[in-house]
């Protein structure tokens, strides 16, 4: 119960604003003592009371990577969503810098665009002094302009990946954003009207040695000077980073249209080819369907003048026939014409089965003998001579 959102808490860029964090950090925070102890029960006025009582940020740092409670009560405002007059409050607030450190690092995660440009870019003329807690537990000394530069410029911010926001001179572009103005302008400009007075009244034509003398001359203003060069240095580099990841991005994207032009190319000769292979194939066996059908034709053709000739040679035979058949054919006796006698047809068969019962020997006068024989030509051997 605890740990869960406050029920009329609004969803942030579409889901739960505790989401925002990583879900191991998260879990690190629901573990730490500092959470259960210190931040049960907070609304946002006692919020207040216990961000008066940080001395440092940071966000996880050990062995074990324990959230910093600068940490913890940036996951507290998340679950309790406070108002958004009541984060202005924090970060108006000149007296108490972690209370404002605290209600810019807030801002910065929920907040849009225009708000987070709007209330944190003022940040960049408050030059007082913070502690960091590094990831190795030891403490580094940095300054709140720092940290409002590194949430404006950077993707990460004490461990917490930072939500992505358009580029100032985007919304330039778009009206929603009026131009920067630093707060060292009018300073600058008197110093450039001091400047272009003492010119005139001097005659000095040296500007070089005139520009070091006029800001050098306050270790304040170089102190300014040096910041709001190293700002504009961020911004370059930024502005140049923004410029080669859309030169990559062109770049690559020429890259994509070449290998799309390059495998349609393929795709074509590939179609063709199998496009020539088939015309080929289909050439190929319609010679070979030629072939055949000749083949075939030639093959009946041969067939028809054989049965041709074999019909002429025929028709010859049978116009020679009579003739030959009459000069070959053999003169039949009249004995063979009318056939021979039923006695003596049956004379020699009655003589060869005298002869087969004789040569047998199974009709011997001996029964003995004759069953011998009998069982002799069963065998295949030959009968008793007796």
């Amino acid at each position: 119960m605890a740990n869960r959102t406050d029920p009329s808490a609004k969803n942030i860029r579409g889901t739960n604003p505790q989401n925002l964090i990583e879900k191991i950090v998260r879990t690190k925070i629901y573990n730490n003592t500092y959470w259960k102890e210190q931040c049960f029960g907070l609304t946002a006025e006692t919020l207040v009371d216990k961000a008066m009582e940080l001395d440092h940020i940071g966000g996880t740092f050990g062995g074990n990577r324990k959230p910093t409670p600068f940490m913890c009560l940036v996951m507290k405002m998340l679950q309790i969503q406070p108002e958004k007059e009541i984060v202005i409050e924090f970060i108006k607030n000149d007296d108490y810098k972690y209370v404002r450190v605290l209600g810019a690092f807030y801002l910065r995660i929920t907040g849009s665009d225009t708000d987070v440009y709007q209330y944190l870019e003022p940040l960049y003329n408050d030059y007082r002094k913070l502690r960091s807690k590094l990831a190795d537990g030891r403490f580094s000394l940095t300054h709140v302009d720092e940290l409002i530069d590194d949430l404006l410029t950077k993707d990460y911010s004490c461990d917490i990946a930072m939500p992505r926001i358009k580029k100032r001179w985007t919304l330039e572009s778009l009206g929603l954003l009026e131009p920067r103005k630093s707060a060292l302008e009018e300073d600058f400009e008197e110093e450039e009207e001091e400047k272009e007075e003492n010119d005139q009244l001097n005659g000095m034509d040296d500007e070089g040695h005139d520009k070091e003398y006029y800001r050098g001359r306050s270790p304040e203003r170089e102190r300014d000077r040096d910041r709001r060069r190293d700002r504009d240095r961020y911004r370059d580099r930024d502005y140049d980073r923004e410029y080669d990841r859309d030169r990559d991005y062109d770049r690559e994207r020429g890259r994509g249209r070449e290998r799309d032009r390059n495998r349609e190319r393929d795709r074509d000769r590939d179609r063709y080819r199998l496009r020539d292979e088939k015309d080929y194939g289909r050439d190929r066996d319609r010679e070979w369907d030629g072939r055949e059908r000749e083949r075939r034709d030639r093959d009946r053709g041969r067939r028809r003048s054989h049965s041709r000739s074999r019909s002429r040679s025929r028709e010859h035979k049978d116009r020679d026939g009579g003739d030959h058949r009459k000069r070959h054919a053999r003169s039949i006796s009249p004995r063979r014409r009318d056939g021979p006698d039923d006695g003596t047809r049956e004379e020699p068969r009655k003589k060869k089965e005298k002869k087969e019962k004789k040569a047998d020997g199974t009709d011997h006068p001996d029964p003995e003998i004759a069953e011998a024989n009998r069982l002799r030509a069963s065998l295949g051997l030959k009968p008793l001579n007796v």
